[in-house]
């Protein structure tokens, strides 16, 4: 039986600071952190995907956190629990250590949203 490889990733809850965890690759874990069916976004440039509930929105996931353009202007709001993982050939791979800082710092803190 093959083992589960350990990923690097940045977890992003609602209405708390993100973390810097490990956690297991397998389908299942993936599914778990964000309660559903997984969604793969990927607005950044850095080889890297925002990981996300696909039907967070749909089910009333409590909203988390806005993605900006360079202006500072609101692109989407993602709902529910995400996280940030890095992009191999094939598979997700671990964030390296300068892109778990970063986007560490980008989701830090919470924002919080008057409606949902």
């Amino acid at each position: 039986m093959e083992e589960t490889k350990k990923l690097k990733v940045v977890i992003v809850r609602p209405q708390k600071n993100a973390t810097i965890e490990e956690i297991d690759s397998d389908l299942e874990t993936l599914q778990s952190i964000v309660g559903g069916y997984i969604e793969q976004v990927c607005p950044w440039e850095d080889n890297v995907a925002l990981i996300c509930n696909e039907e967070g929105k749909v089910n009333n996931l409590p909203y988390n956190r806005g993605l900006y353009d360079e202006g500072g202007n609101i692109l989407d709001i993602i709902a529910g629990t995400f996280f940030v993982v890095g992009l191999g050939e094939e598979n997700f791979r671990s964030l390296t250590d300068e892109e778990a800082e970063k986007y560490y710092q980008e989701f830090r803190k919470p924002e919080f949203w008057l409606h949902n």
